[in-house]
This record gives structure tokens, C-alpha cells and sequence, in this order.
């Protein structure tokens, strides 16, 4: 007879399914987990460089693949876990099982591993030499700020992760799955690609958008430099109109007079978005959004195993 069976009472099965959790995260290799997250941080901060948090060209690329490291943690964190027990979970719930228990324990235990993926995160990139902003929107400290960001936004992606693997009959069908979900995010996220229109509506449902809007809030982008002007207009640099060079004339009196951080400046105000304007607001409603998505798919995945005694599969 299961444990559970034995103790009937919600909080009493979420304790006893945390604890298998626990157990099956040391003695079934569930811990590869961590290094793994090590090691495509360490690949993502040393992709990035050090032009986060300088540069808007360099904050958005690197707070994008901070994001996408995120969503994927997230998403492996739980494609496969549970569905590679859907018949253990129908026999038990079948003699006492309380969903909510067994959902509940999942997300206590997801939590606890997106706080450590995120703790390993924040670590790598400080040992990769990115340095860390002081001032903090929110809590008064910009580490602890990002990593509450980063932390919700691998949480969300986690949760429709765990969602899925309550829908799916097996690994097979969630690791097929799990690709149209990042491309979905990757796509509409709004970042990579321009997109107007219906196309644009859907921006608000993905994890990206938030995620990205939100680290870039808090890196203040708007405040940045803008290099994409100035080295669009170097390529122009030996272009000769009526037999002169306006545009090298033009580049060499800005270096000869030291005004080139003047001009980088003022080419960031005309990049500047609403959105990414350094505000609790705006950091506050990426929060909102972030949390509502983790909370509308854990929903997702009680509703759906609820049924799975008539699941014939």
C-alpha cells in the first residue's frame, strides 16, 4: 500500500510526494539538472560579453539570452515529470491520491530547483566578469531584483512545462512538444523578429516579452548608448560626394574633439522604449504577468490529471 494511501489528508500527501520528489532528485540522476544549467550559462555569458549593461545593443542581446537560458532550464525542468509516471499516478489516485497534493509537491520542488538554477546563474555570470548594476527598482538591490526576474521567468516556464506533462501520455510525445514551445516563445517574444499587426498580440502571452522587457527595465537601457549608428556610418566612412568625404570628416572631427561618448549618448535617446523605462511600475507589471502564467498553468495541470481515470490511454 502506497504512502499516500495511509494519509489521506491534502498537506499530509503533499509532504509525502515532496519527499519522493527529494528522493528521486538524488538517487535517480534528477540533480543533472544543476550542472547542466552551469553549463549552458557559462556558454550564454561567454557569448554575451561584456557589453551588458553598457551598451543597448549589448543589453538587449544579453538580457534576451538570459531569457532564453531561463525559459530552457524551465522547460526541462519538467517536460518529462509526469508523464514517465502517468500509470503510477492513475493507480494511486484510483485509491486516494489527491491531485492537487501531487501538483502542489511538484511546484513546491520546482521551485526549490529554479532557485537553485538561479542562484547558479547570477554566479556564473558574475564569475564570467559581467558586473552587476547597484541600484535596484524594487527591493533597493539590483541582484535581487534579477534574480526574482530570473527566477519568475524560469517558474512560468516551468509551470506550462509541468502543464504539459500532465496532458501528454508519455516522454516521447512532451519531448516532441517542448520544441514548438521555445520556437513559439523565440518568435514572439518581439525581440528577434519585428512583428505588427495580430502577430503582435500575441506577444503578451509568451514568457520572453515579459522577461525581456523586464531585465531591460531594470538594466535602464534607455539610459545607454546607442553604437549601432555611428558603426553603420563608419562603413560610409571612404564614400565620396562631389570628390569629398563627408562622412569621414565629419567621424574624424567628432574623434578629434573627444566627443564620441557625446554622440553615442545622444544616439540612445532615439532608441529609447517606453517599456523598458526604469520603473517599479514596469518591472512590477513584468512580475504580474510572469507570476499569472505560472499560476493559469498549474491550474492547467490539476484540471487536467483530475480526469485521468477516464484516460484510456
Amino acid at each position: 500500500m502506497s504512502e499516500n494511501i495511509r494519509y489521506r489528508g491534502r498537506f499530509a500527501q503533499i509532504r509525502i510526494y515532496l519527499g519522493k520528489l527529494l528522493r528521486m532528485f538524488i538517487f535517480q540522476n534528477d540533480w543533472k539538472a544543476l550542472p547542466m544549467a552551469a553549463i549552458i550559462a557559462g556558454l550564454v555569458t561567454f557569448a554575451v560579453g561584456n557589453n551588458i549593461f553598457k551598451t543597448q545593443e549589448g543589453t538587449l542581446s544579453g538580457c534576451f539570452s538570459l531569457v532564453c537560458v531561463c525559459i530552457w532550464n524551465g522547460f526541462f525542468n519538467s517536460i518529462q515529470s509526469v508523464c514517465r509516471e502517468r500509470p503510477i499516478i492513475k493507480r494511486e489516485h484510483r485509491s486516494g491520491m489527491h491531485v492537487s497534493s501531487y501538483i502542489f509537491a511538484h511546484m513546491i520542488y520546482q521551485l526549490l530547483l529554479c532557485i537553485a538554477q538561479t542562484v547558479i546563474l547570477l554566479g556564473i555570470c558574475y564569475l564570467a566578469g559581467i558586473r552587476y548594476p547597484q541600484k535596484g527598482l524594487v527591493t533597493g538591490s539590483f541582484v535581487i531584483d534579477f534574480g526574482i526576474s530570473m527566477l519568475l521567468i524560469t517558474y512560468a516556464a516551468d509551470m506550462i512545462s509541468l502543464a504539459i506533462s500532465c496532458i501528454v501520455k508519455n516522454t516521447t510525445t512532451a519531448m516532441t512538444v517542448m520544441p514548438f514551445l521555445l520556437i513559439f516563445q523565440l518568435i514572439f517574444s518581439g525581440t528577434l523578429i519585428y512583428l505588427d499587426g495580430p502577430a503582435e498580440n500575441l506577444t503578451s502571452f509568451t514568457i520572453a516579452k515579459w522577461g525581456v522587457q523586464d531585465m531591460c527595465a531594470l538594466c535602464d537601457f534607455n539610459s545607454q548608448p546607442n553604437v549601432t549608428m555611428w558603426n553603420t556610418a563608419w562603413q560610409f566612412r571612404e564614400m565620396e560626394v562631389n570628390g569629398m568625404q563627408p562622412v569621414k570628416i565629419i567621424m574624424d572631427n567628432v574623434l578629434k574633439d573627444n566627443k564620441l561618448d557625446d554622440v553615442l549618448q545622444e544616439s540612445g535617446k532615439y532608441n529609447q522604449k517606453e517599456e523598458y523605462a526604469p520603473t517599479k511600475e514596469n518591472v512590477l507589471t513584468c512580475w504580474s504577468w510572469m507570476t499569472g502564467i505560472a499560476i493559469l498553468f498549474s491550474a492547467v495541470s490539476i484540471g487536467s490529471l483530475e480526469f485521468i481515470d477516464r484516460d484510456k490511454r
